[in-house]
């Protein structure tokens, strides 16, 4: 290697952790503040670590009955399980149907479905709303999990493309052996893009875990509240306690570092792999 590049990649790397650090700042911030009293939080010049730190803002935080981790835990999981399993569901079937198969209209449906991107969600948050009220089923989780079910077009693109990506002559062959549309999918082409579904499948539930303007719009009963209401509401209980609250919103975030990285070798061979094919 030359010594040209050997400064050329250095100094990306430079680059590349400066800029990691630059995004981790804030997480630290949250750490540090989450150990720290309540006389520490607002003082100037910052203090960087607490002294002395107290790891009791956390079983204070997690242990208030304006909190209920365990609930909102349960109810967040709920949420987000079934929002993915019928988004990958759906648009992993409607990505097939782009992708493979032959019928009249096929490219002006699937660029209608990509339309729908230019539209904000705010378009399209009255009439849904007005829907699912007059149908009873503002109050449950119905209008934020039915949804998903209906697929998602960025998703559906996102699969379609990577679906481009495998050879016409292994689902020829599946239908020479007389399997139908339904089991090729299931047995060979969704193995196949696996990594693309564990993409579509960590975006969604990223997505539904952070969802707030929806709980927030359709759920009215605390017992049904998922984090990011649970947090809201533990912060008008708790205003001026920041130490408590930096705590909770901590230890909700944790379980999706964790499953990131977890899941990173996947996330990234989906996103590296997913290509852009006519």
């Amino acid at each position: 290697m030359t010594g040209s590049k050997v400064i050329g990649r250095t100094i990306l790397h430079i680059m590349l952790i400066g800029v990691s650090l630059l995004f981790l700042i804030p997480l630290w911030w949250l750490f540090i503040s989450s150990l720290k009293p309540i006389d520490q939080i607002l003082t100037i010049p910052p203090i960087w670590w607490p002294q002395p730190p107290q790891w009791s803002n956390y079983v204070d935080a997690l242990t208030s009955p304006a909190f209920p981790f365990g609930q909102l835990m349960f109810n967040t999981l709920f949420y987000c399980v079934l929002a993915t399993i019928g988004t990958v569901l759906s648009s992993s079937v409607v990505a097939y149907a782009f992708a493979r198969m032959r019928f009249l209209g096929r490219d002006l449906l699937f660029g209608i479905t990509l339309a729908t991107l230019l539209l904000p969600g705010v378009v399209t948050l009255i009439p849904t709303y007005v829907l699912f009220q007059r149908v009873g089923l503002v109050g449950t989780y119905a209008p934020l999990i039915v949804p998903y079910f209906f697929g998602s077009a960025f998703n559906i693109f996102l699969l379609r493309q990577f679906m481009l990506t495998i050879p016409l002559e292994l689902s020829d062959a599946a239908y020479v052996d007389g399997a139908g549309d339904f089991r090729i999918l299931w047995r060979i082409i969704l193995p196949l893009i696996k990594p693309a579904i564990i993409v579509v499948a960590i975006f969604n539930f990223i997505y539904a875990w952070n969802d707030f303007l929806g709980p927030l719009l359709y759920l009215d009963d605390a017992s049904k509240y998922p984090f990011s209401i649970g947090l809201y509401a533990f912060r008008t209980r708790f205003a001026l306690q920041w130490n408590l609250l930096t705590a909770a919103a901590l230890a909700i975030t944790v379980p999706l570092i964790a499953a990131f990285f977890l899941l990173q070798r996947y996330f990234i061979e989906g996103v590296t792999l997913t290509g852009v094919k006519g």
